[in-house]
């Protein structure tokens, strides 16, 4: 019965950590830059929970607050998420006026207007902050290094849009399963994550099976059947 107890982040990476933590889980490209960036079970990890210790601290999220995540798929995005997860907090994928915080990029601050605490990411390859920032916005690059990379969750509210951790675990597993996902397969995906049918889809169900994420951005389409053999791709999705 732990899991009616459990975190989402605690559901999908304590069985990782356990079995592979220095294993590659989720390699980020960016084909417009030609960035590639890999982290391992332990670091997305560390960056999990120095965000929910971030969203925690510093701006005295409860469980069950809710959180506005407007980003797209990307390592950073990876790692808020599983961070808003760790700390209880919903996550929602749109501006929310009920949200107390929202993380975005600064292409999207009209959106979150409204919102009381916003969190800014520059989504640069090697994690670098937002220059030039407006009043009252805060850089996340910048505050996030400050925390702890241990996290001790207090408690879960909802996790996605309304849905609670056991009920988007069982939408995971479902996904999987569909999928044909297993914790020896590294799945590559070209996918968004903007509606929580595609986080659900296109992260979480991989990190459910226990599988690795090859994670592409402004995917070129030349360059996919390459990468494939040096990434040594089994499941490949749009």
């Amino acid at each position: 019965m732990r899991e009616l107890n459990q975190t989402l982040t605690d559901a999908l990476l304590e069985p990782i950590l356990a079995r592979d933590p220095a294993g590659p889980r989720i390699t980020y490209y960016d084909d417009a830059t030609g960035a590639r960036i890999e982290l391992s079970a332990l670091t997305l990890a560390n960056w999990a929970a120095k965000t929910a210790n971030l969203i925690r601290d510093e701006f005295g999220l409860t469980p069950g607050a809710r959180v506005a995540v407007l980003l797209p798929a990307h390592w950073q995005t990876a790692a808020v998420l599983l961070g808003c997860w760790w700390a209880g907090v919903e996550v929602v994928l749109r501006a929310d006026d009920d949200a107390e915080l929202a993380l975005t990029t600064p292409g999207r601050f009209d959106e979150v207007a409204d919102i009381a605490e916003v969190l800014a990411l520059s989504l640069d390859a090697m994690g670098g902050p937002v220059r030039d920032l407006p009043l009252g916005i805060t850089d996340f690059a910048t505050s996030v290094r400050a925390h702890g990379d241990q996290f001790h969750p207090r408690g879960a509210g909802a996790a996605l849009d309304g849905e609670s951790v056991a009920e988007v675990l069982a939408a995971a597993r479902k996904s999987a399963a569909r999928q044909g996902f297993s914790e020896q397969d590294r799945v590559l995906s070209e996918g968004s994550w903007e509606t929580a049918a595609e986080v659900i889809d296109g992260l979480v169900a991989v990190y459910v099976a226990g599988a690795s994420l090859v994670q592409v951005d402004h995917a070129d389409p030349a360059k996919r059947e390459h990468r494939v053999g040096v990434e040594r791709v089994t499941v490949t999705r749009s």
